[in-house]
């Protein structure tokens, strides 16, 4: 399934676009924060209905306006060519929209997999150095695109998780309806061991295929593992709320469960974090995402969109020659990339025989070279 064609309308610093887009490699060219990020966000919003830099959709608008819409049409060659349309819109005060062919879901999370995507940006290194909410997001990320099961466990739980948490805040030392209290947490203990079960099942497929592929770029020289770390025991979370219901009202708000939990990235034994060099710690992202895509494609039966965001400032030539020999062998589909200088993109690019689409990007226009 490839993207065909994109359409802005007021999204971040483009007042529209319209694009022609190649099934192969696509280039957006142009100086920096002239927008080329942009644009790759904007195809992560078709496929994943959000930004994967702005926590808040209304950021997304245009300064100065009330409304966004990005459009695209996706095309399936295989195994009978069609067609489909799917179109993100938000306007100031109301609800965001996900249309598919012009029919609205009925919930915006049906749409979520039906068109895979990964991201490779110089900012996946913070998967490693920053705290547990960004890792537990992009491991729940990527389940969700794998498995709609575990994308409405983790919406139902967060909801649950929500209530409790204005109830405990609401009490604030005071009398509070500790039934209701009582009832939700009966309700979300055994959401909180599904999510915790599907997490560590999860990971002991998805660790010999990240560990593969960081032997690739590492020349096999460190011995990197993944760790779930969980304060959820595997069949009793109810008893664990219990225990802690005086502290959760003290603190306001629910600190033991999934939603606090760890994913611990390790090489020989020690966290890459505080042990490894950046060279190793940007290998280490570079492989989550390659066994990310790997197992996206697997799971799915299609390769997922790929986004490679300002690689060669960022990547040594060993990395990047890597990434290529895979681009070259067709492991990846639909590539997107940006860069700021193209003669060093086409360099890179020389020895490829697929079709490649170049764009120029400055201060929110785009126009083929």
């Amino acid at each position: 399934m490839n993207l065909e064609t994109l359409h802005l309308l007021f999204f971040k610093n483009y007042e529209e676009v319209n694009l022609h887009l190649s099934p192969h490699i696509n280039c957006f060219i142009g100086d920096n924060g002239s927008g080329k990020t942009n644009l790759l966000d904007a195809i992560h919003y078709l496929s994943l209905t959000k930004s994967a830099f702005n926590a808040a959709d209304t950021q997304t608008i245009k300064h100065g306006e009330e409304f966004f819409v990005v459009r695209g049409r996706f095309h399936s060659p295989t195994p009978e060519p069609a067609d489909e349309v799917i179109q993100c819109s938000l306007r100031v005060g109301q609800k965001k929209t996900v249309t598919h062919d012009k029919q609205p879901y009925e919930r915006i999370s049906d749409h979520i997999g039906r068109y895979p995507v990964v991201l490779i940006s110089p900012y996946d290194t913070d998967l490693i150095r920053q705290g547990s909410e960004d890792r537990r997001r992009y491991f729940d990320s990527l389940m969700s695109q794998l498995d709609h099961t575990y994308l409405e466990l983790l919406i139902s739980y967060s909801h649950l998780l929500r209530q409790r948490n204005a109830l405990l805040k609401a009490a604030n030392g005071q009398a509070y309806d500790r039934d209701y209290l009582l009832v939700l947490d009966e309700q979300l203990a055994p959401l909180g061991e599904q999510l915790v079960h599907l997490r560590q099942q999860f990971l002991d497929e998805f660790t010999p295929i990240f560990q593969r592929h960081y032997q690739q770029l590492s020349d096999d020289r460190e011995e990197v593992t993944l760790t779930y770390k969980s304060q959820v025991p595997p069949t009793d979370f109810l008893k664990v709320l219990r225990l802690n219901e005086r502290k959760d009202l003290l603190l306001q708000r629910t600190h033991t469960g999934p939603h606090r939990d760890d994913f611990v990235f390790l090489m020989n034994d020690l966290p890459v974090k505080n042990y490894g060099s950046q060279g190793q710690q940007k290998s280490y992202a570079i492989a989550l995402k390659l066994a990310q895509f790997e197992i996206l494609s697997i799971r799915k039966q299609q390769k997922p969109i790929l986004l490679l965001d300002d690689i060669f400032d960022r990547l040594d030539e060993k990395r990047i020659t890597q990434l290529m020999r895979l681009v070259a062998d067709h492991t990846f589909g639909q590539v997107f990339l940006t860069d700021t200088h193209l003669d060093r993109t086409d360099q890179v690019l020389s020895t490829l025989s697929e079709q490649i689409s170049r764009f120029r990007v400055e201060n929110g226009s785009v126009a083929p070279l």
